[in-house]
């Protein structure tokens, strides 16, 4: 992967100054991370006031709260795929002692449970959390305040109760579950339960002052799958670019692409922000980016990643009143994949096409519009010439002779029959059962 330019470079710099200095944020870090491997990162500002001189680098741990969800999410996928649960199963077929029925783990995971968002006991007031046993008690007294799937609100006490569910299913912790099926596997040794030196010092800077005041570093404990991980920006990045290209050992890449498809708006307003399956899906321009923001006393961060291209940003930032690291960690990719694209793939010729697929070749007509069916690499595919550019073609797998599924594109999982005479040559076709034909027909005239 070919190192960015000295202007981008610059560039993604100024970037974090600006932010630094407008928010005044002790230290900032941030990094982007093409096809795997990263191509930019740099820290500004300090780890620690106690050193003004040294700033984040890619090994300083930050508490990354909020990312943590995404983890666990992943590992309620991980059993879902094991047929250890399903997305539609509801609370109490887990939680069997829960007074809350009918709530599924789909909702869970992207927030429609119509749940508090918090455990009972203003926890962030008196900064006392917990414990297992706490956290179901806490679980039935609290209060569900919307209808399940009415509209999304954030929930800590949902995601809290997710990682029960992941431990009373998995048979161990959430976090040794967490270790033995993501961590370990993907090498990330400096994502841990709690700080780990070496790590930043986390700062409130009053509004009418320049004196930062030290942040308090809490111990969340059965919250923690909701928010009580940390982690540095190496594994982070390679986090996000698991998210990118997903390997099969921790998750599938259907899996993944599933916890990506939007089940809720969150932003009702300008349709900017979606939730998956326990990600954010943030819409900048005509990107959609996804990932999570974190946020705990001192400590902000954000992971977000641009999936089409494999860019992933990393922000990580040690003040409360820090910037929105969504925001942050968006821009770092986007200015990339402006000023920086990536060199697209040189086209390659195909060796042979099918001889099923021979006669399919060329112009139909659906609905009395014109599809152009081709083959790319043996594979067919079909686009409507009238299609946007940015929509891309459908893609169709062998079922049997004459017997095509969508695999992806447009009407992705419908069938695509082929009609012969008897003299083997195709006269009509039918997709997701609309008649397809050489020539353009009205509704009934082909009969």
């Amino acid at each position: 992967m070919a190192a960015l330019s000295d202007s981008a470079q610059r560039a993604l710099r100024r970037i974090l100054l600006e932010r630094q200095i407008s928010h005044r944020v002790p230290g900032i870090y941030g990094a982007v991370v093409r096809d795997g491997e990263r191509v930019w990162d740099e820290g500004v500002g300090a780890a620690d006031l106690a050193d003004l001189d040294r700033a984040p680098d890619a090994d300083t741990q930050f508490l990354i709260a909020s990312i943590s969800k995404t983890f666990t999410a992943a590992l309620v996928m991980a059993l879902r795929d094991e047929g250890k649960l399903s997305l539609d199963d509801t609370i109490e077929m887990t939680i069997s002692d829960t007074k809350h029925t009918g709530i599924t783990i789909r909702q869970m995971l992207s927030h429609v449970t119509g749940m508090q968002r918090e455990p009972v006991g203003d926890v962030w007031d008196t900064l006392t959390y917990p414990d297992r046993h706490q956290l179901v008690d806490g679980w039935n007294e609290a209060e569900k305040i919307l209808k399940p799937h009415h509209r999304w609100h954030y929930s800590n006490l949902v995601y809290s109760l997710l990682g029960e569910v992941v431990a009373r299913v998995d048979g161990r912790d959430w976090y040794d579950c967490l270790k033995a099926r993501v961590l370990d596997p993907l090498g990330m040794t400096r994502t841990t339960l709690g700080l780990q030196p070496p790590h930043v010092t986390g700062y409130y800077v009053p509004p009418y002052a320049d004196v930062p005041v030290h942040e308090p570093v809490l111990d969340i404990a059965a919250m923690a799958p909701a928010g009580g991980l940390a982690s540095t920006a190496s594994d982070l990045a390679t986090w996000g670019a698991f998210l990118a290209a997903p390997v099969d050992e921790v998750l599938s890449p259907d899996t993944v692409d599933e916890m990506c498809q939007p089940q809720i708006m969150a932003d009702l307003e300008k349709w900017q922000l979606a939730w998956g399956l326990g990600l954010m899906l943030f819409r900048v321009g005509d990107r959609v980016h996804v990932g999570h923001t974190g946020g705990m006393p001192g400590q902000v961060t954000g992971l977000f990643v641009h999936r089409p291209s494999t860019t992933v940003g990393v922000v990580l930032m040690n003040a409360t009143s820090a910037p929105d690291p969504a925001v942050v960690a968006v821009e770092l990719i986007d200015h990339v994949l402006d000023h920086e694209p990536a060199e697209p793939a040189v086209w390659r010729p195909g060796t042979d096409v099918p001889a099923e697929l021979r006669d399919l070749l060329g112009r139909w007509f659906s609905e009395g519009q014109p599809i152009a069916f081709t083959v790319r690499g043996g594979r067919l595919e079909a686009r409507a010439e009238a299609a946007p550019s940015h929509k891309p073609p459908s893609v169709f797998v062998k079922v049997s002779d004459d017997l095509y599924r969508t695999e992806s594109g447009r009407e992705t999982g419908e069938l695509l029959r082929i009609t012969r005479d008897d003299a083997g040559d195709v006269v009509k076709m039918n997709w997701a059962t609309y008649l397809v034909t050489r020539k353009p027909y009205a509704f009934g005239e082909w009969l």
